[in-house]
Order: structure tokens, then C-alpha cells, then sequence
């Protein structure tokens, strides 16, 4: 994806392939020049570039969505893709710091999947879990969950990262047990 708008606390990016954003909880960077900024994507949607124009169904006499894209060409220029990022980390000279980077990322920026490693160093102790779990992001446990179980198979003993992170989660929510047994029953499933 492409930044198309930046803060510190987050980022949104336009895909460059229509209906293909990463998946919610997928680990993302960007860098800028010195600094690389790390974050979850929390949130994707399809709409219209237009925010005035709505659209309606097409498919009347097409048997798949190949063929709704196929005969209706302009789709392709009517519609973008965007995610959400919730920053979570950000990165100079080699070290990884787990909280907010000092300025935005810049408009235009590459967005893309961090890489095994940097997924590794990112959650190898999962410091970063403090910033998700306090954001106003309304997404925010869901996106933790999905991020924690695409990050747990990169780990030499997965089960080992899934206790030492829940054990993380309960003393950061130590006084909200409900949410934690919910984020928990999502992190087994």
C-alpha cells in the first residue's frame, strides 16, 4: 500500500491491488529515510473515491464478480481499497523502540508486510501490547488477537510465546477481566 494519510498514532494506506489489503492484525512498516515505523493493521474497507456517490449492484446478468469486473472496467478507477495502521513501534539506527515513533510517516510512503524478523523482534517480549490495548481504536482487541496469532507460528516454541503473552495481557488488564478472557478465547481460536 501507499500512505495517503499519517499521524503519529496511526496511518492509512490505499492498496494498489483493489480488494487486497492485509489481513487485520498483520504486522506493517514503512520507513522514512532514518526511521522505520512499525504498526497493526486494525481496520480495511472498499469504497467509493467519490464519498458522495454510492454505489449499487451490478450483477444482474453476471453469473460471477469476474464478470461484473469484466464488463464494468471502470470499477477499477471508481473504487480504492484502504486500511488502517495502529502505529505500535518504531525503529532508527538498528534498534527497535516498542512505542511511538516521533513524527508521522510522509504521505506517499510504501506500506509493506514487516519481515519474519523484524515480526520476531517486534513481539519477542510483546512490549508493544500496552499501546494497542490503550488506543481509541475501536478495533483494537480484535486487531491484537489476529496479530498475536499470526505472530505466534514465527516462534520457535509457539505455546511458550502464547503463555509468556497472555501472562503479559493479564497484568496489563488486570482490572478488566472481561476483556481479557475475551481477547484470550480470541487468541485460541
Amino acid at each position: 500500500g501507499e500512505v495517503i494519510a499519517a499521524s503519529t498514532l496511526g496511518l492509512t494506506a490505499q492498496c494498489h491491488q483493489l480488494g487486497e489489503p492485509p489481513s487485520l492484525g498483520t504486522i506493517v512498516r514503512t520507513s522514512d529515510d532514518d526511521i522505520d515505523i512499525y504498526g497493526v493493521v486494525c481496520d480495511a474497507s472498499t469504497n467509493s473515491i467519490d464519498p458522495g456517490r454510492q454505489f449499487v449492484a451490478l450483477g444482474g446478468e453476471e453469473e460471477t464478480e469476474e464478470d461484473i469486473h469484466r464488463s464494468h472496467p471502470e470499477l477499477n478507477q471508481l473504487l480504492r481499497t484502504v486500511f488502517d495502521v495502529l502505529i505500535v513501534a518504531h525503529g532508527t539506527n538498528g534498534t527497535t523502540r516498542p512505542y511511538l515513533p516521533p513524527r508521522p510517516a510522509r504521505i506517499h510512503s510504501l506500506v509493506h508486510e514487516a519481515s519474519t524478523n523484524q515480526i520476531l523482534e517486534l513481539t519477542s517480549p510483546a512490549e508493544f501490547l500496552h499501546t494497542v490495548l490503550n488506543s481509541s481504536t475501536p478495533t483494537r482487541d480484535d486487531a491484537l488477537a489476529a496479530c498475536l496469532r499470526l505472530a505466534s507460528p514465527l516462534h520457535k516454541d509457539e505455546q511458550r510465546f502464547l503463555v509468556n503473552t497472555g501472562k503479559q495481557l493479564a497484568r496489563l488488564l488486570a482490572g478488566d477481566t472481561q476483556r481479557l478472557a475475551i481477547i484470550l478465547r480470541q487468541l485460541g481460536g
